[in-house]
């Protein structure tokens, strides 16, 4: 099968144009006519299709315009449906909604790649075994920072904690709760927490991030106890049955709201942003901005630093200004070489 040639810059502007005017009623779909469009919202999405879940609730498996650039799930998005439907598919997809949020990860050969849509916030899971990281979390904030999605703050495993280290964790995280962000402890085992994040979850679309072994699939199996099921259910609802396995999915909470899972949301790597954004996502560091003596600071021993002057003075952790240049020497190290191209220009394919 002959590999689908990529639009060039002229056309993507044309195909963003002509996208604005069909929503703006201005020109009618080539297509389709806009006003036989039925409003819905992607569930799931693999290769060139996409389950989409119409407003009363059926799920119909569609194929994707060739002209719109990005399909996730989480997508709200206008599609035809089939005059003829075959067995498997019953529709296309011809425009995506503006997105109130996304979710990226850089790709080491395709650049940046959208992986969910109008996320509410984000549940950053960490744990207390083996051992817990703050670099890690200040790695998590700053990805949520760069997407202005809100963070949940989760440390799982509690009830391996005695008293006195338990004390010296809360310790240890009261920087992230001076900051504003909210921070809540949970145990699978015992359930403290479980009910606050279910509350946490209600009525939002929520997505969990960590890394391996913090347990996630734990938390994931009590606010989603029958997951593997809804699974079956979309895929049967989209006449493909359950052997079909979706990269990503969007899967209704019980108590309220809605989680997104899939591979591309778990973990997330930096070495696409330029440095820039890396200090913005330092929430403290935003009063300092500008303020250096040279506009090129990097924050270390440059003279008239007053970032620098802030942690000596106590205003700004010293754990969080060591992460952040932790994180800025492993951008550099985990930089492809085309990614200084990609920075300066990232809508380039």
């Amino acid at each position: 099968m002959a590999k689908k040639p990529k639009l060039s810059h002229r056309q993507k502007r044309q195909v963003a144009a002509n996208r604005q005017k069909r929503l703006s009623g201005k020109q009618q779909s080539s297509s389709a006519d806009l006003s036989s469009l039925v409003a819905g919202r992607v569930v799931g999405r693999f290769g060139k299709q996409a389950d989409v879940q119409d407003t009363q609730g059926d799920i119909v498996r569609c194929h994707i315009r060739r002209t719109i650039k990005s399909v996730v799930c989480g997508d709200e998005v206008l599609f035809a449906r089939s005059e003829v439907p075959d067995e498997n598919i019953g529709g296309v997809i011809e425009i995506v909604q503006d997105r109130r949020s996304v979710l990226t990860r850089p790709d080491f050969y395709d650049g940046v790649k959208p992986i969910a849509a109008n996320i509410d916030q984000i549940i950053v899971v960490s744990s207390v075994k083996p051992e817990l990281s703050l670099n890690i979390i200040d790695r998590y904030l700053v990805a949520c920072e760069d997407t202005d999605i809100k963070p949940l703050l989760v440390l799982n495993k509690v009830e391996l904690l005695n008293d006195s280290e338990r004390e010296a964790v809360l310790d240890a995280l009261s920087i992230y709760k001076d900051l504003g962000y909210e921070l809540l402890l949970t145990s699978c085992k015992s359930s403290e927490g479980i009910t606050t994040l279910h509350e946490r979850l209600r009525d939002k679309t929520s997505v969990f991030v960590g890394q391996s072994g913090v347990g996630k699939s734990s938390i994931i199996n009590q606010v989603l106890p029958d997951a593997d099921e809804l699974v079956g259910e979309i895929s049967e609802n989209s006449g493909l049955g359950t052997h079909t396995t979706t990269a990503a999915k969007l899967l209704p909470i019980p108590s309220g709201g809605e989680l997104i899972d899939s591979p591309g949301v778990r973990e997330f790597a930096l070495w696409h942003l330029p440095v820039e954004r890396i200090t913005w996502g330092f929430v403290e560091f935003r009063d300092y901005l500008g303020g250096c003596k040279f506009r090129d600071c990097k924050h270390l021993n440059d003279p008239g630093c007053i970032i620098r002057e802030a942690v000596e003075e106590g205003k700004i952790s010293q754990s969080r200004y060591e992460n952040y240049h932790k994180i800025i020497a492993a951008m550099a190290e985990q930089r492809p070489a085309f990614a200084n191209r990609l920075i300066s220009n990232p809508d380039e394919p």
